[in-house]
C-alpha cells in the first residue's frame, strides 16, 4: 500500500498494544511530553576539548560537540529512541538525523541558523567536528538561507485563508505518510533530535516545547557550565566540579520513560568521561595532552563558586 510508506521511516509492526494506542490517547507531542533535567560534571569533557583543540588547531571543538557526540552514541545504543509518531502510527526513522541551531555572528541581533545533518555511527569525533564546521561556514556564506526559507517565503505570499489550506493539506499528507522526500530531507524539523547550546550565549537552559510540525520527539537545551562545590554522598567532603545542566523534552509515545532514562544515563556517562567511554582520538598528541595532570579545569574564572551539598 502506498499510504504509510514514508520516505523517512519504516512502520513499526511489532510494538505493544499500549504503544500502538498511545497516539490516539495522547494526540499531540506536547500533550505527550515529559521533561527531565540532568546535572552533568563536565571537567573531563572540558579537559578533552582543550587538549583536542591544541592538537587540532584547524578543527576547533567545544563542549557542545562532546554533548552532541554522546547523544549520537546514546541513540545508536538505544535505537528505539530514534522513532517518531506520525498520523497515529509509530515509525523507525531511516538514519540518525540531528538538528541544531547556531548564531550567524556572535553579536546581539544576529539571526540564528538552524542546521540539520545525518550522523553516521562510524564517523570519528574529529571528522564530525570538521564536517559540522564546513556545514556552518557554508550556511554563513550562503546568507543563512535554505530551501525551507524559500518554501516559507512562497507560503507567506499567500493570503491568510490560503495559508490555512496549505497546512490542512500538509497535515493530510503527513498523516498518510505521503509528504514528499524532497521536503523532509531539507527540513530541520524532520529529525531525531534538536539540540541547542544556550550555554554558548551565557544562558541557563530552558525546557523547550516539542514542535507539532515535523517529527522531532526529543529536544535538548544545554546551559552554561558553572564551578560548584559538590558534597560527596559517601564521604561528605566537598569537591570542586564543573556542572552544566541539560534539560530534555521527550515524546513519551515513542518509548517508555524507563528506556528513555537509560538512554539519557548513557549519554551522561559518556559526557562525564568521554575518553574512557570511547570518544574517537585520532592522534597521540591529544592523548599526550590528556595525560598532563596540571590542566586548569576552570573555563570561566569569573564564575562564582556555588556550594551544593549532596551528602
Amino acid at each position: 500500500m502506498l499510504w504509510w510508506r514514508r520516505a523517512d521511516g519504516d512502520l513499526v509492526k511489532d510494538g505493544t498494544d499500549l504503544r500502538r494506542i498511545m497516539p490516539y490517547v495522547m494526540r499531540t507531542r506536547n500533550e505527550s511530553a515529559v521533561y527531565f533535567e540532568q546535572r552533568i560534571d563536565v571537567r573531563n569533557a572540558e579537559r578533552f576539548v582543550r587538549a583536542f583543540n591544541e592538537a587540532h588547531p584547524e578543527t576547533r571543538a567545544t563542549l557542545f560537540h562532546v554533548v552532541l557526540w554522546a547523544s549520537r552514541q546514546s541513540l545508536i545504543e538505544f535505537p528505539a529512541l530514534n522513532r517518531f509518531v506520525a498520523g497515529g502510527r509509530l515509525y523507525q526513522r531511516k538514519g540518525l538525523w540531528i538538528s541544531y541551531s547556531a548564531k550567524q555572528r556572535m553579536k546581539r541581533g544576529a539571526p540564528l541558523i538552524v542546521l540539520k545533518r545525518r550522523f553516521e555511527p562510524e564517523e570519528s569525533f574529529a571528522a564530525m567536528v570538521a564536517e559540522m564546521g564546513t556545514q556552518l561556514q557554508s550556511a554563513k556564506f550562503g546568507g543563512g538561507k535554505s530551501s525551507v526559507d524559500g518554501e516559507l517565503g512562497l507560503v507567506l505570499m499567500l493570503p491568510g485563508f490560503l495559508r490555512r489550506v496549505v497546512f490542512v493539506a500538509y497535515r493530510a499528507l503527513e498523516a498518510l505518510g505521503m509528504f514528499p522526500r524532497a521536503f523532509i530531507e531539507n527540513d530541520p524539523l524532520y529529525a531525531t533530535l534538536f539540540l541547542t547550546d544556550l550555554g554558548s550565549l551565557g544562558m541557563d537552559p530552558a525546557y523547550h516545547h516539542l514542535y507539532e510540525y515535523g517529527t522531532i520527539g526529543i529536544f535538548g537545551a544545554i546551559g552554561r557550565a558553572r564551578t560548584e562545590l559538590v558534597g560527596d554522598p559517601n564521604t561528605g567532603r566537598l569537591e570542586r566540579q564543573r556542572i552544566t545542566t541539560v534539560r530534555w523534552s521527550f515524546d513519551e509515545r515513542v518509548e517508555d520513560g524507563l528506556y528513555a532514562g537509560y538512554g539519557l544515563k548513557h549519554a551522561k556517562r559518556l559526557i562525564e568521561d568521554p575518553v574512557k567511554f570511547g570518544i574517537a582520538l585520532d592522534d597521540d598528541a591529544t592523548l599526550a595532552q590528556l595525560g598532563a595532570p596540571d590542566l586548569d579545569l576552570t573555563a570561566d574564572p569569573t564564575d562564582a563558586v556555588t556550594v551544593v551539598d549532596d551528602a
